[in-house]
């Protein structure tokens, strides 16, 4: 786990934002991601570096708190990867044990598949060789589901414009607002359906 082995070596402030810098065990080529301030990031990263006991003899970044003191033992693996249950219980989120390590990056993958960010930029950010991993992630965001929905629904309604066309506007009209009230519909039950 990449994030157990994090040191504060790894990751430069540069004032607007953070340079994270690591290497991964399996892959030779350097890793590195950029944290902007969005949700007072760069606050709380220098408010956890400023707890950082002097008398610390390592570099790894994430040491045990205990006690409303932070403690020179570093945070392990098994600890990093229950972080993510944790998160969910605290949230009330079913089925606890199902959050894992491995949702960290996985959820990454997801976001960025649902913001439309291309397979190869995917693929390099979770650090994947394969690119049918990367495809599953984009194939099953549920935005692109909508938005492939939305493009065939347009579609549709063109075509079927096409062949009224000798009705002349009002048709195309009624056809648009059928198909707006369609997609509304398809939006909502897929939300329904995702708990989204």
């Amino acid at each position: 786990m990449n994030l157990v082995n994090l040191t504060v070596d790894d990751i430069e402030d540069v004032g607007s934002s953070l340079i994270v810098k690591f290497q991964t065990l399996r892959q030779k080529i350097p890793r590195i991601f950029v944290v902007t301030d969005v949700g007072n990031m760069l606050e709380l990263f220098r408010k956890y570096l400023s707890l950082r006991p002097p008398h610390v003899k390592h570099k790894r970044l994430f040491l045990y708190y205990r006690a409303g003191k932070c403690s020179s033992q570093p945070v392990g693996k098994n600890t990093m990867g229950k972080i993510p249950s944790v998160v969910a219980s605290y949230l009330k989120l079913p089925d606890v044990a199902c959050y894992t390590g491995h949702c960290l990056r996985r959820s990454s993958a997801t976001l960025l598949a649902d913001a439309g960010v291309d397979i190869t930029t995917t693929k390099r950010h979770a650090g994947w060789k394969s690119t049918t991993v990367t495809e599953g992630y984009v194939e099953n965001s549920i935005k692109n589901k909508t938005k492939i929905a939305n493009q065939v629904l347009v579609e549709a309604y063109e075509l079927a414009y096409c062949y009224k066309k000798a009705d002349g506007l009002v048709e195309k009209t009624k056809a648009m607002e059928r198909g707006l009230k369609l997609e509304k519909f398809v939006i909502k039950e897929l939300e329904k359906q995702t708990n989204l």
